[in-house]
């Protein structure tokens, strides 16, 4: 039987398995169950929160019965960005926190993604315990009378959530830069313009207001064309666009340069040896990371560790490290000095430390790296199978592996979030890999694709 949770929980289409109301339900009594087992607490608490997707509601509430059904108490903090769910969690000793969001995708999709009493996202053997325990839950676990949780709200979560953001900024205020700002139509969008204000700069907003259909369309961090076209435009000195439920960051420069995570990390980076003693002189990214961040950290005397795709996983090789730095070329980025998950928004934060400190632009900083040519493809299926796994596949990719020998890599593999296949070849140019690439995701289309 397939695996219920992906790399960053549950997700699929709203108001069909898994992400419906009936399943919802289960997930939020079986997660009491599993997540509150230790706690000493007389009544768990769980915080809840969500995107601003139309499905959103309706899990909300399935979610609740759950956790109440179950003896949970629920803290539910509104709309608000994964990250703030995550922070909110840790700062008020709650067992688990639950965000409901399908990051990037469109909004028909939704998810529902776990956070441990600490902030992180919840480890495989957790995750593996909360699917087994919705199938063995009985009626005789459920408790009764007063011992039925409850539903609180919390007042103010955004402005704590922003406290905590615009604390992490360690230099002069106010700022005397002109920022713009892509919030998705998503978590960001009551939230992103309030921190960039305090911290004194002058604000341009875009895609900030939802309307439960219109997140991640044609806008944020997926589509970074729009603010790259507005810094150029407005004479803007610095843009941060954002994905549905703002855990992820894209960073513009003021000449128009796009910087994804690899860029990002290899930026912050540059503070690590002044910082970090040297045996934190480490940075965590996973297997997609272009090899140009090898290079610059490399030349930072500083050691790029890598694991498999999902944030949460560099979460664990950080700490398993001694790592304060890490994230995604997608862009989620986690500074564990301050945060135990990845967060878009004080990644902006960071960006704008790092800009202070050195007192340049976001341009001159970025120079530190230069990109080694990389094309990514995503080839839709018709069914959930390792592309992997068919012969015809393999044998393109060991044609690419020859073709590029030393200078380039190839890396297939299935989407833990999507129903799709990632096709990423890098090498010395784009002239070669981009056929490389075709020929391995047309052998892909004919053996899985949807037709």
């Amino acid at each position: 039987m397939a695996r219920m949770f992906g790399t960053d929980g549950v997700r699929g289409v709203a108001n069909l398995e898994p992400v419906s109301p009936e399943v919802a339900l289960a997930l939020g009594r079986a997660a009491v169950h599993v997540l509150a087992s230790s706690s000493s607490m007389t009544k768990p608490c769980l915080v809840l929160g969500r995107d601003t997707r139309l499905s959103g509601c309706m899990l909300e509430a399935a979610l609740t019965a759950g956790i109440c059904s179950a003896g949970g108490d629920i803290l539910n903090v509104g709309v608000l960005p994964t990250a703030g769910v995550a922070y909110l969690t840790r700062s008020i000793g709650a067992v688990a926190g639950v965000m409901i969001s399908a990051s990037h995708n469109p909004y028909m999709d939704n998810g529902m993604k776990f956070f441990s009493a600490e902030g992180t996202k919840l480890e495989d053997h957790l995750e593996d315990a909360i699917e087994a325990c919705m199938h063995t839950s009985s009626a005789e676990r459920r408790p009764t009378g007063e011992a039925i949780g409850r539903v609180l709200f919390d007042e103010a979560p955004a402005t704590r959530y922003i406290d905590f953001l615009t604390e992490t900024f360690h230099h002069k205020l106010p700022l005397s830069l002109r920022i713009g700002i892509d919030c998705a139509n998503g978590a960001a969008s009551a939230i992103a313009p309030d921190v960039f204000t305090r911290l004194g700069a002058q604000v341009r907003v875009w895609h900030a207001t939802p309307d439960g259909r219109n997140i991640n369309e044609q806008c944020g961090s997926l589509y970074p064309e729009f603010l790259r076209q507005k810094v150029l435009d407005e004479g803007l000195d610095v843009g941060f666009t954002f994905d549905g439920d703002a855990d992820r960051l894209i960073a513009i420069d003021h000449t128009g340069d796009v910087l994804d995570g690899d860029y990002i990390l290899a930026i912050c980076a540059q503070a690590l040896p002044a910082v970090d003693p040297p045996s934190q002189h480490v940075v965590v990214s996973t297997v997609m990371a272009n090899l140009g961040l090898d290079q610059a950290l490399r030349e930072l005397g500083i050691e790029l560790y890598k694991t498999q795709v999902g944030d949460k996983y560099v979460m664990q090789a950080m700490r398993q490290k001694g790592a304060t730095l890490g994230g995604e070329q997608s862009g989620h980025i986690i500074f564990l000095n301050h945060h135990t998950t990845g967060d878009g928004l004080l990644t902006a934060v960071q960006i704008l430390n790092a800009m202070a400190a050195q007192n340049c632009p976001l341009a001159e900083l970025a120079q530190i790296m230069h990109k080694f040519p990389q094309i990514l493809v995503n080839v839709k299926l018709c069914k959930r199978h390792d592309p992997l796994s068919v012969p015809r596949v393999q044998d393109a990719v060991q044609y690419a592996e020859e073709v590029l020998g030393h200078e380039g890599r190839v890396l297939v593999r299935l989407s833990g979030t999507e129903l799709v296949a990632r096709v990423m070849v890098e090498g010395p140019d784009q002239a070669t890999i981009e056929p490389l690439a075709q020929r391995i995701a047309q052998a892909i289309i004919s053996e899985l694709g949807v037709l």
